[in-house]
């Protein structure tokens, strides 16, 4: 069969498409072969992964309120079997929330709660990890469930019938392809997918950043000379920040290979990830102030005179660019106040996300999820985390398998079925409230 507007022919047909081997994409396509559909996963690149890997984001955060894991399921299952490979570290229960001699112990794996505004802050559940490791893990799972996989299969434009999508057409090697499904989810970060379909969105642009690691580092002597010197330190960090353009609190951090360290810099501003004019001039930015960094430290920070880069991630780092208007659009205020939805399916650090915001408008048969999910920007920028992604991942592969089996929309499935499909699986759908949890006792229609 050949789809005709578009000359691509069919190579493949499943219940269930998704689009974009991410975190989220992974955990989608998962969820819903466990759920006993037929899954079709499609990546642009040559590895699953996206940020997690190909965007080197090292660190799993925003997944407690305090000591309680709140993010679980197939993040979990990444993490062990990330720590039985050795290329996992974490902070045992017994050093999180507790005093502040834990700082020098773990701050350095980015192991902290960034969102407190003590000084120090407390030491939380967050995981480092190395991305080839992430890589391995993703091919493993993939295998291990059923999924057919495709990648080097690059998005072009959707399949639609009647306002309702019937598939997608991705740019190959071979030419263009044809990917049939009852559902696709996507999950390609921009919602290519969904803009193109016509759902509903809005377009905003926060940091974009261009991830790098360092090899040849003396952690042991970088730590001491911070201890012993810290105004000298505090000063070389101040100009590294400078010449980075923007980093977080600590710009370097360990990994689980010894002597390579992880930086999350450069933050670039005034770049649009949607656009590759923008996404090109990000690239070369970028990298000309990762050189001028390492040449300086090389020079004043005592532990980091033989360093050398390892690598600058494939994928530069994009945090916002098109976010859904799904069927409920969720607010800074609801993740402030921590509002709980009688439809939440999966949950972030004390936050929940309503089944309505995976739901796009003007199109069916379709869900989204991952950081372009239904939120405002504002709100957008406090949920975004890998962790979080993962788990509205997981609660769209459960929905459509779901749909699937019982030969019904996705808008019309009832959101306590995914929820117990989310506890079925070893997730925390968010479904009961925690003690400071805003209720809402409204249940959608």
């Amino acid at each position: 069969m050949v789809v005709d507007e578009v000359r691509a022919p069919v190579v493949d047909r499943a219940d269930v498409v998704v689009v974009g081997g991410g975190p989220a994409g992974v955990s989608a396509a998962v969820a819903a072969a466990r759920r006993g559909a037929s899954v079709t996963l499609l990546e642009r690149y040559a590895a699953l992964g996206g940020l997690a890997s190909g965007g080197m984001v090292l660190v799993l955060d925003d997944m407690c309120n305090g000591a309680e894991v709140t993010v679980r399921g197939i993040v979990s299952e990444y993490v062990d079997r990330l720590a039985a490979l050795g290329l996992a570290v974490y902070p045992p229960e017994a050093d999180r929330y507790a005093s502040p001699e834990t700082w020098a112990r773990w701050a350095r794996w980015g192991a902290y709660d960034f969102h407190t505004h003590t000084n120090p802050k407390p030491i939380c559940y967050a995981v480092a990890f190395d991305p080839d490791g992430w890589k391995r893990v993703s091919n493993d799972l993939v295998r291990e469930n059923g999924v057919r996989l495709r990648l080097h299969s690059w998005f072009s434009r959707p399949v639609l019938e009647d306002g309702t999508i019937k598939g997608v057409v991705c740019e190959t090697k071979a030419g263009p392809q044809a990917v049939l499904g009852d559902i696709v989810i996507d999950t390609t970060g921009d919602i290519d997918v969904a803009s193109r379909s016509g759902a509903e969105f809005v377009h905003d642009r926060y940091l974009v950043t261009l991830v790098f690691r360092l090899g040849g580092v003396d952690t042991e002597t970088a730590d001491r000379f911070e201890l012993e010197h810290p105004r000298e330190v505090r000063a070389i960090n101040r100009k590294v920040k400078r010449m980075l353009g923007g980093a977080w609190e600590l710009w370097w951090l360990k990994t689980p290979l010894p002597g390579v360290v992880w930086c999350n810099c450069p933050h670039l501003t005034g770049f649009d990830g949607a656009d590759p004019e923008s996404l090109t001039d990000a690239e070369f930015e970028a990298r000309g102030r990762i050189a001028s960094v390492v040449e300086y430290v090389r020079e004043v920070l005592p532990g980091f005179e033989r360093c050398y880069v390892v690598d600058v991630a494939e994928q530069i780092g994009v945090r916002q660019t098109r976010l859904l208007r799904g069927e409920y659009v969720v607010t800074k205020d609801d993740l402030v106040t921590r509002r709980h939805f009688p439809d939440a399916v999966c949950r972030g650090r004390d936050y929940y996300t309503p089944y309505r915001a995976l739901l796009p408008t003007g199109v069916e048969q379709l869900l989204v999820a991952g950081r372009h999910y239904s939120a405002t920007p504002d709100a957008q920028r406090m949920s975004r985390e890998i962790p979080p992604c993962m788990a509205m991942g997981q609660a769209a592969g459960v929905a459509a398998a779901i749909a699937a089996d019982a030969g019904t929309t996705v808008r019309e499935v009832p959101a306590p079925r995914i929820q117990k499909a989310m506890h079925e699986q070893g997730a925390d759908p968010g479904d009961v409230p925690s003690a400071n949890a805003t209720v809402d006792e409204e249940v959608p229609a």
